[in-house]
């Protein structure tokens, strides 16, 4: 493949890459590195339909007044993801504000914003936020298709797991095994075509496709499938606790000054056993223990103290869970999460990455895959053979 080629079908991948990262983000309710605005609320530092660079929470370091952050809103527009900056610190969070609007957000009823609200900060270079233009409308747009298409799929079928992320995945997947048979129809047609003039010394200069490759994308699937079992399930508890004046059977109704204690569930619905922490993520809150070994098929239980303050009111106490595939020993994964709470998942997924390249280059001894002959460098691409397939 020439250099033009391989740099225009790299282009092409990042461009997929960046809009799929960014409809993946907004459907999981978390920013894959990008994320954008779909309002005018930011303006004049980021427009509707700007993108911008979302560091994650757990990485991007404290949070202060000045700071671009993404949060989970339980007001604003009904509730969701939501991009202001960050004007004040309180007591128990932060004080928020679109820069487009005239008031803050909790004078228009939304809740201190906690840390374990906040999912990302937006990349500030020297203060400035770096602002990627029209990045949001071109993924808004590929968002809006996809959820037509899976509606007419679910009503269609009659199935309704062909919607949200569940769908998605159903749909990016039989869209894979489609094109690759199509692929595969279109490839055997050329060469059973192309072998009828083909002599000896074209065919002895078949070059294949590398198991390298190969392997590379087995792993990324692994890594893929391996990252949504730790990261999905998994996430922030709030409890919405009432500090009053008097004792009730409500467990999250606590009379001030005490305390109450909840059983909080850590269910495994996969094959693989998992190590879950589950640790507090406000004032208020303990866990004991913090640390769960959780079975295949399976589920274990940690008990979680809500601490009423003194003064009455309504306040929103979190606990955060984070749990890892135990393919690790336990002492491991324990100094691991004490470093930094990615730090155990970067490592199981280049174990289970490394792994399958590893294993396969010693099996395959790096021999090329027999697949594809040099000409077809010279192929048109899929959809002008399908085209030439259908109306020849």
């Amino acid at each position: 493949m020439s250099l033009k080629r391989t740099l225009s079908v790299a282009l092409q991948a990042a461009a997929v890459l960046v809009v799929v990262s960014l409809v993946v983000g907004q459907l999981l309710g978390q920013p894959v590195l990008l994320s954008y605005v779909e309002t005018g609320s930011m303006q004049p530092t980021l427009a509707p339909g700007d993108g911008f660079v979302a560091i994650p929470a757990q990485l991007a370091g404290g949070i202060g007044p000045g700071d671009v952050v993404t949060f989970e809103a339980q007001e604003i527009q009904g509730g969701g993801l939501t991009t202001h900056r960050v004007v004040e610190e309180a007591e128990r969070g932060y004080i928020t504000r679109g820069d487009n609007n005239p008031f803050t957000d909790q004078d228009g009823g939304e809740p201190v914003v906690q840390d374990a609200d906040v999912v990302a900060k937006a990349l500030q270079i020297g203060g400035s936020v770096v602002v990627i233009p029209h990045l949001g409308t071109v993924a808004m747009g590929f968002q809006s298709a996809l959820q037509s298409v899976q509606t007419w799929l679910a009503v269609t079928f009659g199935v309704r797991s062909f919607q949200g992320t569940q769908g998605l995945a159903y749909i990016i997947f039989g869209l894979s095994l489609v094109a690759y048979a199509v692929d595969w129809y279109l490839n055997a047609g050329s060469r059973d075509r192309d072998s009828r003039d083909r002599d000896s010394r074209d065919r002895s200069r078949d070059d294949g496709t590398s198991v390298l490759a190969i392997l590379g994308a087995l792993a990324l699937v692994l890594v893929a499938t391996a990252t949504a079992a730790m990261v999905l399930p998994a996430g922030t508890q709030e409890y919405g606790v009432v500090s009053a004046e008097f004792e009730s059977e409500n467990p999250t109704v606590i009379e001030r000054g005490t305390s109450q204690e909840i059983e909080y569930v850590v269910p495994n619905a996969g094959l693989v056993p998992v190590y879950a922490y589950v640790t507090p993520a406000s004032p208020g809150v303990d866990v004991e223990p913090e640390r769960l070994s959780v079975a295949s098929r399976g589920e274990a239980s940690t008990t979680v103290t809500l601490s009423a303050p003194d003064e009455t009111g309504y306040y929103r106490l979190f606990v955060v869970e984070h749990r890892y595939l135990a393919v690790l020993p336990p002492g491991i994964v324990d100094e691991l999460y004490g470093v930094h709470p990615w730090a155990p998942l970067v490592e199981i997924n280049g174990l289970l990455g490394g792994g399958i390249v590893g294993v396969g280059l010693l099996l395959l001894r790096g021999e090329p895959a027999r697949i594809r002959s040099r000409d077809s460098r010279e192929r048109p691409p899929l959809y002008k053979r399908l085209l030439r397939e259908l109306y020849r």
